[in-house]
C-alpha cells in the first residue's frame, strides 16, 4: 500500500493469558516512549497483519497490536468459548494495565470500529482519540444487508456461490444456517463452509477485484477463524443491545475522532458512517470517493495515515 509508514518489526512481544483457555498475542512497535495507540483488527476473527503496523509513524507512536480471542497467533485457534464483545473489551483493559498505559488512541476498522466504539463508550476516560474505518454498527439491519438481502444484488455471481451451499429450506436465515455448519462435528463440512463464507466477504471488500485478498481469505486457517468467529458473533447480535453503539455515542463527547469510509463500501454501506457522525458530530467524517471497504485501498490507506499523523501533532 503506497503512502504508509515504513515497515517495522515489534520491539516487544507478549503472550498474555486472559480468561481460560485464551492466550493473546500482543506486540509493541515504534518507540517505547511514543504516543500510545491501540490497533483493533477486523472480522471478528481476522487477526493482525504486519502491514497494520504501518498506519502509525514509528518515530512518534508506541503502537500496540493484538490478535483477538481465537484468531491470528492467539490461542486456541478458532475458539468460540468465552468469545464475546464484552470479553474483548475486558481484554483491552487488561492489555492497557499490563503495559502501564494510562490513555491511548484507539484505531479500528470494520469490526475493529465496532469494538473500538464499544470500548470507548464503556471506558471514555481511557481514550485519547479514535480513528475508525469502514463503520460497522452491528445492527440487525447491517448484518442482514450483507448476509441475507442487499449486497446480493450488487455481487449476484459471488452470492450464488455463497448461498448455493445452503439448502433452499434453510435460506430464510443464512447466518444461522452457516452457524450450524461452522460448528458441526464434520471437519470437512466446517472448512468448506468457512471457505465460502470468507470468499464472499473478500470478493465484496474492494472496489476492484483483488485476487491476493481472495487467496489470503481462502487460506484454511484464516478462513476457519474468520468464518467461525464472525458467524458466532452475528448469530448473537454481536452481544450488543439493539442500536447500542449509536444510543451510547453521547459518551464520546469531547473525544477527538476521524471516521474514514469508502463511498462504495458493499460490506458496510456508507450510511453507517453518516449515522455515527450524526450521533457524534465532534468527529471528522472523511468519505473516500473511489473506494470500497478494505483498508488496503489507496484512498482509504492515505486517509488513515493522514489521520494518525494529524492526531500525533495534536496529542503530542
Amino acid at each position: 500500500m503506497p503512502g504508509l509508514h515504513p515497515e517495522v518489526e515489534p520491539y516487544r512481544v507478549h503472550r498474555l493469558p486472559v480468561e481460560p483457555p485464551h492466550v493473546l498475542h500482543v506486540e509493541e512497535c515504534g518507540r517505547p516512549d511514543g504516543l500510545p495507540a491501540l490497533f483493533l483488527h477486523g472480522g471478528p476473527g481476522a487477526g493482525c497483519e504486519p502491514v497494520h503496523r504501518r498506519f502509525f509513524d514509528p518515530s512518534r507512536y508506541r503502537a500496540v497490536l493484538f490478535d483477538q480471542r481465537g484468531c491470528g497467533r492467539s490461542r486456541p485457534h478458532a475458539a468460540l468459548e468465552g468469545n464475546t464483545t464484552w470479553a474483548l473489551v475486558e481484554d483491552i483493559e487488561r492489555i492497557r494495565a499490563h503495559l502501564g498505559i494510562e490513555r491511548w488512541l484507539v484505531f479500528g476498522g470494520s469490526w475493529g470500529s465496532t469494538l473500538a466504539l464499544a470500548y470507548a463508550e464503556a471506558h471514555p476516560e481511557r481514550v485519547l482519540a479514535l480513528v475508525l474505518r469502514g463503520i460497522f454498527l452491528c445492527r440487525e439491519r447491517d448484518i442482514r444487508w450483507f448476509y441475507q438481502s442487499g449486497a446480493d444484488r450488487i455481487h449476484p455471481e459471488h452470492w450464488r456461490e455463497f448461498v448455493s451451499f445452503i439448502p433452499e429450506t434453510e435460506r430464510g436465515d443464512l447466518v444461522r444456517a452457516y452457524h450450524r455448519r461452522l460448528t458441526a462435528d464434520d471437519a470437512a463440512l466446517r472448512l468448506e463452509a468457512a471457505r465460502r463464507w470468507a470468499l464472499w466477504e473478500a470478493r465484496c471488500a474492494t472496489l476492484r477485484p483483488d485476487p491476493g485478498l481472495e487467496a489470503h481469505f481462502a487460506e484454511p486457517e484464516h478462513a476457519l477463524a474468520l468464518a467461525r468467529i464472525e458467524c458466532h458473533y452475528f448469530v448473537h447480535g454481536a452481544f450488543l443491545a439493539p442500536n447500542q453503539l449509536l444510543r451510547e455515542a453521547h459518551r464520546l463527547h469531547g473525544i477527538p475522532g476521524v471516521i474514514v469510509h469508502g463511498r462504495y463500501d458493499v460490506v458496510c454501506p456508507v450510511e453507517q458512517a453518516f449515522a455515527l457522525h450524526e450521533a457524534w458530530p465532534g468527529a471528522e467524517l472523511v468519505v473516500v470517493p473511489d473506494a470500497g471497504h478494505a483498508a488496503s485501498e489507496p484512498g482509504i490507506a492515505a486517509a488513515l495515515v493522514a489521520a494518525t499523523d494529524r492526531l500525533a501533532d495534536r496529542l503530542s
